[in-house]
């Protein structure tokens, strides 16, 4: 504890880095285990999703299942405790990996979601985004069968549910178009939008030091930031449960439960 708070108050800017470790504690599953390694299938990919009948059908239908733990998930104590650093000061920008929104939701104000929102919908045909929630309410009306089957939580509103045929499920398509919906984020096979990659650079160019929190880093639109943070020989500092990607960049690695350390942390900045 000692360390990470020497780490802050040397360092005032801080270019925070988030993953998913921030938000198991609201009740979103997590993809890794704490060795980095998957402890579950992929994600689906932008190329499936895009290009097969079946995957988007299958997709969504979990996604029906899944998509209230993701609705009903609240800021836990690690988005609180960023949000106050951040209001003390020491947060030039946030950059998370998550699509949650809980970071906004707890009150960061510099924050940008890499990989999007998985609580808004984009049309692939004309670009219009509505609100997931919205959508839930028409799969649901269309596939009143399905929404009444139970499954496991998993990452991303997503949910464990198999089924042996998933061609009886109703996708409605885009209402303003007839386009294909998509959640707006970055799926796997996608490049994250070059503005958010620029505005992060630039962010971490101002920082004095990079603070990484729950996150394995095995991602490597989240990983760039903490090589180029290297680079141009910045601080690294990491609170996570277990390896890292970047373990052999980090100045100071605190294994820990993040949300308990960054409360901790804040507490220790503001004695006197």
């Amino acid at each position: 504890m000692d360390a990470l708070a020497d780490f802050a108050r040397r360092h005032r800017r801080l270019f925070v880095l988030t993953g998913a470790g921030c938000s198991t504690e609201s009740g979103i599953p997590d993809y890794r285990d704490t060795n980095g390694d998957w402890k579950r299938p992929q994600p689906v990919t932008f190329q499936a999703f895009t290009g097969d009948d079946a995957t988007r059908r299958r997709y969504w239908a979990r996604s029906l299942v899944g998509w209230p733990t993701m609705a009903q998930a609240r800021p836990g104590p690690a988005h609180a405790a960023l949000a106050q650093l951040e209001a003390a000061g020491h947060v030039e920008l946030l950059v998370t990996q998550n699509v949650d929104g809980l970071h906004s939701a707890a009150g960061s104000q510099q924050v940008i979601d890499l990989h999007g929102r998985i609580g808004t919908v984009v049309c692939l045909g004309c670009g219009t985004r509505s609100p997931r929630a919205a959508l839930q309410e028409l799969l649901r009306a269309r596939n009143p069968a399905w929404a009444a089957l139970e499954a496991r939580a998993a990452p991303d509103g997503d949910a464990d549910l198999e089924h042996d045929d998933f061609a009886s499920f109703a996708v409605p398509p885009c209402p303003d178009c007839g386009g294909m919906l998509k959640p707006d984020v970055v799926f796997f096979g996608e490049s994250v939008p070059r503005d958010r990659v620029d505005a992060a650079q630039a962010a971490l160019a101002r920082a004095d030091a990079v603070l990484v929190a729950g996150s394995s880093l095995m991602v490597y639109s989240g990983y760039r930031f903490v090589q180029t943070a290297a680079q141009l020989g910045k601080p690294i500092a990491a609170v996570n449960i277990g390896r890292t990607r970047a373990d052999d960049l980090l100045g100071l690695k605190v294994e820990s439960p993040v949300g308990a350390r960054l409360q901790a942390l804040v507490s220790e900045l503001a004695a006197p």
